[in-house]
């Protein structure tokens, strides 16, 4: 057993599961996928002038955001559903993302990947959501606990509601090592996690999804449109626009 507030089967089930969430972007990219949401060629037009780079460096890294746009929601998954293998939590169908109660201490945890994930709006609508809380259960700690923060914190959340600096002693923002160290009674029970993943990622990876991985096709696919690959950029994204048929 690697460590102690997991099972190495758990564990591995877990990532398993995380990479069932990466397939789809390990799969082919073809023109169709890559425009799925609309790419803005006026936009790599700037890049490509702007940082000197040809127009399919810009495609390749175009290609590389999306895929990160989705593998950042696998990871959330992999941080939050992770906890529903530790004793004494449990992931509600709704509302916070963790809930800790040993019968000592009862925390609801709002969960963020990084520390700058929330604007002005969402992070005072969260606030105000945990202060309700604390009227419902008078017992209850709610955190905000991030990932990535800026460093390693366990301190009251301070905010601004309407202009007025507030702050509640049971209302804390702590970086996900303090919270490993809460639930685990390790301190170091985050670093000792992220000291097996490599390992075990590679070799789960190995067993699911390596030999799944295709080359792109999306450079291919817009030269038959047009040699001109920022032209055929264009003409993709703006082909039923006016003028554009004599682009």
């Amino acid at each position: 057993m690697q460590l102690k507030f997991i099972s190495d089967e758990d564990l591995e089930k877990h990532i398993i599961k995380t990479l069932e969430y990466y397939r789809s972007t390990i799969e082919k990219m073809d023109l169709d996928k890559f425009n799925n949401n609309l790419v803005d060629p006026i936009k790599l037009t700037f890049d490509s002038i702007v940082y000197n780079r040809e127009i399919k460096s810009i495609i390749i890294d175009e290609i590389a955001r999306q895929r990160d746009k989705s593998n950042t929601n696998a990871i959330g998954y992999f941080h939050q559903e992770l906890f529903s293998f530790i004793k004494y939590c449990n992931i509600p169908s709704k509302g916070f993302d963790v809930v800790f109660d040993d019968g000592e201490q009862r925390i609801y945890v709002e969960l963020k990947n990084k520390h700058n994930t929330m604007n002005s709006s969402a992070s005072q609508k969260t606030y105000m959501r945990m202060q309700s809380k604390l009227l419902d259960d008078s017992k209850c700690q709610c955190f905000l606990v991030e990932v990535i923060a800026k460093k390693s914190q366990n301190i009251a959340w301070q905010i601004s509601l309407d202009g007025i600096s507030t702050s509640n002693e049971r209302i804390r923002r702590v970086s996900i090592d303090k919270f490993y160290e809460i639930i685990t009674g390790d301190k170091n029970a985050f670093m000792k996690l992220c000291s097996v993943l490599p390992k075990i990622i590679s070799k789960m990876v190995n067993q699911t999804i390596a030999k799944e991985r295709e080359n792109d096709s999306v450079i291919q696919e817009l030269e038959k449109n047009n040699k001109d690959l920022l032209k055929a950029l264009y003409l993709l994204a703006f082909r039923t626009y006016e003028g554009f048929d004599n682009f």
